[in-house]
C-alpha cells in the first residue's frame, strides 16, 4: 500500500505527480478557511507523511495525526515547529537548508555589499535630484574586502557564506559553532572562536543560526555594544535572534555603521519598524531563498526527504532530529 501524505503547500508540478505516484496524496495547499480546518484535521488521521512550508506543528497538532512518521518542511528553518514534540512523537522532521545554503549566502554577500557601499541610500539620493556635484567624505562606504567576517554558525549557509568571503573578497574569517567544522578551516582559513571574540574582533557579522530558544536574543544590548565601532552586522537567519529595539538604538548613536536584515521579528515588520527610519539600514522582506531556480530545488528535495525516510532510506544530512532515526534503526 502507498503511504497516505498531507501536502500542505503547492509545489511544481512535476513534484506534485512524482508525490502522487508514489504516495496516496491528500491535497490542502490552497489558500484555507478556517472553515477548511477540520477538513485538514480529518486528513491528518491516517497519515503518515506531512509535507509543506510555514507549518506551525506542536503536540496540540500532533492529536490529529496519531499515525505521523515524518514531517518534510520545505526550508532551511523550522522556528515555528516544536521539535521536542515530534521527538517525543518518534516523527521524523527534515529540512531543506543544503538546496537553499547557496542562493541565501548570496543573499548575505548582497547586503553586506548594500551596507557597506551605501547603495540603497545613495540610489535614493541620486534618483532625488541631489547629485549636483562630485562626492566627497559624507557619502563615502567601507571596505568589505580584506576585512574581517564574523559568521554566527557554520552550518551548509554558514560555510557558502564562508567561501564567498574568503575566495571572492579576501576575507579572514572567524565563526561560531559548538562543533568545529573542519572543513571550512581548510578550505577557507576559517577559525573557530566564541561568540564574545568574534563580536570585538569581526568588521561584518553575519547572523546563519536557527531561532531556537537558546538563541532567541542572542545579539542584544551587551553583545552590540562589545561590536567594532563602525561594523555592519547582517541577519539572514530569523528574526528574533537580534535584540531589534537595542540593534536600532545601537545605530542612532552610531556605534555601528549599518545593518542588513532579510529577516524581522514580527514578519511582515510593519512600516513603523524604527528600523525602517535609518538611512543605514538595509531592510528585504525575507527573500534569502527566493529564487525560480531555489525554491524549485527546494521543492524537490523536501519530496525526497519524505519519500526516502518513509520507505526506510532517509537522507541524514537533511534530518533535523536524527535521534528519531537512531531509534527506528535500534528496534
Amino acid at each position: 500500500m502507498k503511504p497516505v501524505v498531507v501536502l500542505a503547500s503547492p509545489v511544481p508540478e512535476e513534484v506534485l505527480h512524482h508525490l502522487e505516484e508514489q504516495c496516496e496524496l491528500r491535497r490542502f495547499d490552497a489558500p484555507r478557511a478556517k472553515a477548511d480546518l477540520a477538513a485538514f484535521h480529518g486528513a491528518l488521521v491516517d497519515a503518515q507523511g506531512l509535507i509543506g512550508a510555514g507549518m506551525k506543528i506542536d503536540a496540540q497538532f500532533l492529536t490529529h495525526a496519531p499515525q505521523l512518521r515524518v514531517v518534510s518542511t520545505i526550508s532551511a528553518g523550522y522556528d515555528t515547529i516544536k521539535v521536542d514534540d515530534l521527538t517525543a512523537r518518534n516523527v521524523a522532521l527534515f529540512n531543506t537548508s543544503g538546496a537553499l545554503a547557496g542562493t541565501t549566502a548570496d543573499t548575505a554577500l548582497a547586503l553586506m555589499l548594500a551596507v557597506a557601499r551605501r547603495v540603497v541610500e545613495l540610489d535614493g539620493w541620486v534618483r532625488a535630484g541631489q547629485w549636483q556635484k562630485g562626492l566627497g567624505p559624507e557619502h563615502f562606504g567601507v571596505d568589505v574586502q580584506g576585512k574581517t567576517l564574523g559568521i554566527i554558525g557554520m552550518g551548509s549557509i554558514g560555510a557558502e557564506v564562508a567561501r564567498r568571503g574568503a575566495l571572492g573578497f579576501g576575507m579572514r574569517v572567524l565563526y561560531t559553532k559548538r562543533t568545529p567544522n573542519r572543513q571550512a578551516e581548510q578550505a577557507y582559513g576559517a577559525r573557530q572562536c566564541d561568540l564574545h571574540a568574534l563580536l570585538t574582533e569581526s568588521d561584518f557579522v553575519c547572523v546563519t543560526v536557527p531561532l531556537t530558544p537558546q538563541t532567541r536574543n542572542l545579539i542584544g544590548a551587551e553583545q552590540i555594544a562589545s561590536m567594532k565601532p563602525n561594523a555592519v552586522l547582517v541577519n539572514i537567519a530569523r528574526g528574533g535572534i537580534v535584540d531589534e529595539t537595542a540593534l536600532a538604538a545601537a545605530l542612532k548613536a552610531g556605534h555601528l555603521a549599518g545593518a542588513g536584515l532579510d529577516v524581522f521579528e514580527t514578519e511582515p515588520t510593519p512600516a513603523d519598524n524604527p528600523l525602517l527610519k535609518l538611512p543605514n539600514v538595509v531592510a528585504l522582506p525575507h527573500i534569502g531563498s527566493a529564487t525560480v531556480e531555489t525554491r524549485h530545488a527546494m521543492a524537490v528535495s523536501a519530496a525526497q526527504n519524505l519519500l526516502r525516510a518513509l520507505a526506510g532510506n532517509p537522507d541524514l544530512k537533511n534530518a533535523v532530529n536524527p535521534v528519531v532515526l537512531e531509534r527506528s534503526r535500534a528496534g
